[in-house]
């Protein structure tokens, strides 16, 4: 955090309007040049703008900066920009919009990053605060609209408090349990003149308190239950990876000598090539995770807010289990499954101090019970004949990038997929929208991503249904230069919706068809690289070539139709209850 991101003792000076005679030498500064200094002294460098009549004095302003603006084809995308730029950087994501529909069009992408506690500040224009209110042409009251989907909003009306409103939505943002802020900037905000001098500052917000460290008598009760189980389970959640506690996770994973199954955001935060990982638990984790969550006596959940995918039937889940639930956000504990032992502070604090606590356990009845449940119940699928299954084409993008790419997604059966068959062991190296389940996210997602990690290898995961809600941003990669990779696992279906439809509507597939274009085609169109492969045989070279790609590429990868992801908990059973549920020959394999 700079120390900018601290509340400004002088508040940014005042308007020119009220005290031009009382400094009459120093430079008067407009709105937006306030603007800019303030982004900039908050280390941003990179913003997602879509200009428009009330923010051009800010995009003017911006030509002056240092930061450069990526100019997303839709509101929405350039926000999916922003929320996945900090995922994959650590940093505050920013976009820019203007007012009325500008704004309007950020909620979906707000939601996104509120609902996954992503760092984001958006900057919305507004019509002069003379006109609020009064219907005037673009205006919207976006502060309302956002309330809900935002942790927390702001209006600016006198200049003078536009900078300290400012600094304090990025420290906001960042801070505590991350969300989205939106800043709200009346034009005539921005064309004011002002005395602005940038000074260090004290953040002053008294209803604004976050707890990093934890309570050390908590700490300590954990890591004595840790010590005495004989069946735990560690659960990590994105929270680790926001609060950059892999390292520590990892210590407690290996000291404590513990199996540990993640949730879908929590993908990276722990090696799933490391023999303890149970991979994701949940609706379409792994059985072995989901078997062990149900049979242990341990449950320590860790930035964690055992979502109902993960849990299904509440009444049923770790029946067997005392909780120990670790988040920076008190009012996520409890708040679904009733705690047996609370710690609330930042992760990494809270497992830095929890270690020093921990003995050493064989707990080999406990691996061996798992270990035959990995045995029994693993991750397969028919890759027989010529058809393409789409965990093949996840498996072999896996293979030769050797799992180091930074994987997106959409939202739809290709996510589970992808979680569920491409070993991720790195942090920000998994970025999808968890709790909106936001379709058309992947692709302004790999973007964002590839502007954050420029050197980095990007893949997108996409579904044909998911890819046609945002493909409008492909020229956005071609204009930049991001030689993004985008896999589309076509079936020809909203996948998910039609597993459904197959499962629970007797195959009634109302509306989950949709006639698609020639997917290659539209991304030559549009100036990047179209390939299309149908065949399993075309799946590797495909791959290859893609891969090698220094633009844009996306390639139409034509797969089984009715594939069906497994397994699959149903909405009301618990995570025992498992449908589809793979399984091998134990005794013949052996």
């Amino acid at each position: 955090m700079t120390k900018a991101s601290s509340r400004a003792r002088h508040a940014a000076g005042d308007a020119s309007s009220s005290n031009q005679s009382n400094s009459p030498k120093k430079e008067l500064k407009s709105g937006s040049q306030v603007f800019c200094e303030v982004l900039e002294n908050e280390g941003v460098d990179i913003l997602f703008g879509y200009p428009g009549g009330v923010v051009l004095p800010v995009f003017d302003a911006l030509m002056d900066s240092k930061i450069k603006v990526v100019t997303p084809r839709h509101e929405q995308g350039g926000t999916h920009m922003a929320d996945a730029y900090a995922r994959a950087s650590g940093k505050v994501g920013v976009v820019l919009v203007t007012s009325g529909p500008g704004a309007t069009n950020t909620v979906t992408g707000l939601a996104t990053a509120h609902m996954d506690s992503i760092p984001m500040v958006a900057i919305t224009g507004q019509v002069r605060t003379p006109l609020i209110g009064n219907d005037a042409f673009q205006e919207a009251d976006t502060t309302g609209i956002t309330r809900p989907v935002t942790k927390h909003n702001y209006i600016v009306k006198n200049p003078k408090d536009l900078a300290r409103i400012l600094h304090e939505a990025f420290h906001v943002a960042r801070t505590g349990r991350p969300g989205p802020v939106l800043v709200d900037l009346p034009v005539d905000i921005a064309t004011a003149r002002l005395h602005y001098e940038p000074g260090e500052a004290v953040m002053d917000l008294p209803g604004y308190r976050v707890r990093q460290t934890g309570h050390m008598r908590q700490i300590v009760k954990a890591a004595e239950a840790l010590n005495a189980a004989e069946r735990p389970v560690i659960y990590a959640g994105g929270g680790v990876i926001l609060g950059g506690a892999w390292a520590e996770l990892n210590n407690l994973v290996q000291k404590a000598n513990v199996p540990i199954t993640t949730t879908l955001l929590g993908l990276g935060g722990f090696d799933e090539n490391d023999p303890k990982s149970l991979q994701m638990l949940g609706m379409h984790g792994t059985a072995y995770a989901n078997f062990a969550v149900q049979e242990c006596d341990l449950l320590v959940a860790i930035g964690a807010r055992f979502d109902d995918r993960i849990t299904g039937d509440l009444s049923r889940f770790a029946p067997k289990a005392k909780v120990v639930h670790i988040d920076i956000d008190p009012t996520s504990i409890s708040k679904s499954v009733k705690v047996d032992i609370p710690v609330v502070g930042g992760a990494k604090e809270i497992l830095t101090e929890m270690v020093n606590h921990i003995e050493h356990r064989d707990r080999a009845a406990w691996f061996g019970q798992i270990n035959e449940w990995k045995r029994k119940y693993p991750l397969i699928y028919d890759n027989e004949g010529s058809s393409i299954r789409p965990q093949y084409v996840i498996e072999e993008v896996c293979r030769q990038t050797r799992g180091q790419a930074i994987v997106c997604t959409g939202v739809g059966q290709h996510q589970m997929w992808t979680a569920q068959f491409y070993r991720f062991s790195r942090p920000r190296h998994f970025i999808s929208s968890g709790g909106l389940g936001t379709m058309g996210f992947g692709l302004p997602a790999a973007i964002g991503a590839q502007v954050a990690c420029p050197d980095a290898t990007v893949v997108d995961f996409d579904g044909d249904s998911s890819f046609s809600m945002t493909l409008n941003e492909l020229p956005t990669a071609v204009e930049h230069g991001l030689p993004i990779k985008v896999c589309l696992l076509n079936n020809g279906y909203m996948g998910m919706v039609r597993q459904w439809q197959e499962l629970f509507y007797k195959r009634r597939y109302s509306s989950s068809s949709l006639k698609q274009p020639s997917f290659a085609a539209v991304a030559e169109a549009f100036g990047a690289v179209g390939i299309t492969a149908k065949t399993k045989d075309e799946v590797p070279g495909a791959i290859e070539r893609m891969l090698a790609e220094k633009t844009c590429c996306v390639v139409d990868f034509h797969v089984e139709r009715e594939e069906n992801v497994w397994p699959m908990v149903a909405t009301g059973k618990s995570l025992q209850e498992m449908d589809g549920l793979p399984t091998v020959d134990v005794e013949r394999l052996a």
